[in-house]
């Protein structure tokens, strides 16, 4: 995968990136939260260095499993690395691109998290390809979960002008074939909004 197309994805702001962002909240906290249990498949898509791959696998336990993929190759190898020194053996790990067909059998996953990652598929108009993607992979009635920042001003985040506010990210989910559940706040910047997929797809 091209430098030039990392930085593509790659959106300006203090604490933009997951390792920054995630210490601003409890992330196993955040995944009791949406829903994640025993035995789920999980996948992070957007995954970084895996700030919430690695706690998912707690939850999940040895009947589960999670798919953790990102377009950053660093991130990928950072997470691979603490993969193989805790001897982790029910997690998938690898570069790609979420915007096309993922090594992921269609209808097996029973939660796709996106974690400050919609915003920048707005940003690269990337979202139907994306959200296409999520809804082949995803379980019928399985759950989308998208956490993002609040659409506020200052740091910790990416420039106000490319957040979303909760009611932006339901227009963009919808159009797609899912529909809103729930919407949580995760800490002081953050907001989760839970989709389930419908069984038929409008549009």
């Amino acid at each position: 995968m091209s430098n030039e197309f990392e930085r593509k994805h790659r959106h300006s702001g203090s604490g933009h990136f997951r390792g920054h962002f995630s210490s601003l909240f409890d992330s196993e906290k955040a995944l009791r939260a949406i829903g994640l249990k025993r035995g789920d498949t999980l996948l992070d898509a957007g995954c970084g260095e895996g700030r919430f791959s690695i706690p998912a696998l707690e939850i999940v336990g040895d009947r589960g499993k999670v798919y953790a993929v990102d377009i950053s190759e660093k991130s990928i190898k950072i997470l691979k690395e603490n993969i193989k020194k805790s001897d982790i053996k029910n997690i998938e790990a690898f570069a790609g691109d979420i915007t096309k067909n993922l090594p992921i059998k269609n209808e097996s996953i029973d939660i796709c998290l996106m974690a400050n990652v919609l915003h920048g598929l707005v940003a690269n108009k990337e979202v139907e390809s994306a959200l296409k993607e999520m809804y082949r992979v995803l379980k019928p009635n399985g759950s989308l979960v998208i956490i993002d920042f609040k659409k506020i001003d200052g740091p910790p985040g990416p420039s106000k002008s490319i957040r979303l506010t909760p009611e932006e990210v339901e227009e963009i989910i919808g159009k797609y074939g899912f529909k809103k559940k729930k919407v949580s706040e995760i800490g002081e910047y953050h907001y989760a909004i839970t989709f389930v997929k419908k069984l038929s797809r409008e549009g």
